[in-house]
């Protein structure tokens, strides 16, 4: 089985751009650019306040998307090695609970003490890995019908459970997803992220599944195939926010988001394919495939220890060395992101040098 390089390299640069984020480096650009044309640029890298898109709004559909095309060259792997469905449903469960466990620890220590908090995006990937699994084996045309359902269930949920003070299906803090976290975690983001985003977003996870199955045929024509995919979602999510249908919401991951995000990733990774694998380009290919083949790792690596410590104290060494040389405080901050993700990118080195590659 020929290996997907260009999988390698999307997951790689998903990765690399999340530990970018985790270390400062976007909020110290933006700062730095408020006067001139690349401010613009770095308000990319920040999610959309409400109704609208960002590139950064992409970066979590990405990550369920590739999950789901790597799950279909494990299913792929687990079956020419003998697995019965039974197994690889073991295999799978396991996964997905262990995946669930990290991504409730995650949030699970904060400064007042502990907390059950379900809007990680590993614990949405435990919900979604599970549902693309359960539905690997169907049909091309019933998984299609699958994921419309979810969308339509989505939109059903949000238009028609009439909760008091819950009613407005497109509201922050006043819609059904925040009623469903007040059940689940007696509690609502401020920020208006929603648990049951694990429901729509399950579409990137089992559109990531079948393109893996895609590829896996080696059939001629994917490029074309995944370039009519893509813009058959762009149309319908922009569509569907264009005319005042459904806004275009990343928060609470709206069925248009859903469609728009996923035609932007099933183009992304045809872009990548094309440019990779059929051409074979592979310059800088090892910079990202040393983060994405342990993408796990360096994930809860830069979200618990950088988060809690490791910046900090990283930060703290280099700008007081950068201080001995009266440089300003904002390239002070800017050099000490690149410091902090250099360290990290050089333990993921490490790693792939030694052929240590966790995995769940």
């Amino acid at each position: 089985m020929k290996r997907l390089q260009s999988l390698d390299f999307m997951r790689g640069f998903i990765m690399v751009l999340l530990a970018l984020e985790s270390t400062g480096l976007f909020e110290h650009l933006f700062k730095a650019s408020e006067n001139n044309f690349l401010n613009n640029f770095f308000l990319q890298f920040f999610h959309h306040p409400w109704n609208g898109l960002r590139f950064w709004d992409l970066i979590q559909p990405a990550f369920m998307f590739m999950a789901g095309v790597a799950m279909a060259y494990s299913l792929h792997q687990q079956k020419q090695a003998g697995l019965s469905w039974n197994q690889s449903f073991l295999k799978t469960l396991k996964r997905c609970g262990w995946l669930f466990f990290w991504g409730v620890l995650d949030y699970a220590v904060r400064p007042k003490g502990l907390s059950f908090e379900l809007w990680d995006v590993l614990t949405q990937l435990s919900f979604t890995t599970l549902v693309a699994f359960l539905v690997f084996e169907w049909k091309t045309i019933y998984q299609i019908f699958f994921c419309i359902g979810l969308l339509v269930l989505t939109e059903y949920l949000y238009r028609f459970t009439q909760v008091p003070g819950f009613d407005q299906a497109f509201v922050d803090q006043h819609n059904f997803g925040n009623y469903i976290d007040t059940i689940l975690m007696h509690q609502i983001n401020k920020g208006g992220w929603v648990a049951i985003n694990c429901i729509p977003t399950a579409v990137h996870t089992i559109a990531g599944a079948m393109v893996g199955k895609l590829f896996l045929a080696e059939q001629k024509g994917i490029v074309k195939q995944l370039f009519a995919a893509a813009f058959i979602c762009l149309l319908i999510g922009y569509g569907l926010d264009g005319i005042g249908i459904t806004p275009i919401i990343k928060r609470i991951a709206t069925s248009s988001f859903t469609a728009a995000s996923l035609g932007w990733c099933i183009l992304g990774l045809c872009f990548c394919y094309w440019w990779i694998d059929l051409l074979n380009h592979r310059k800088f290919l090892l910079f990202f495939r040393v983060v994405g083949m342990n993408s796990l790792f360096i994930y809860l690596f830069f979200e618990i220890v950088g988060a809690r410590w490791f910046n900090e104290y990283i930060g703290h060494i280099s700008n007081g060395l950068l201080s001995l040389f009266s440089t300003a405080t904002l390239l002070n901050q800017i050099i000490s992101s690149l410091v902090i993700f250099s360290l990290e990118w050089g333990i993921c080195y490490f790693l792939y040098q030694k052929k240590i590659f966790f995995k769940i």
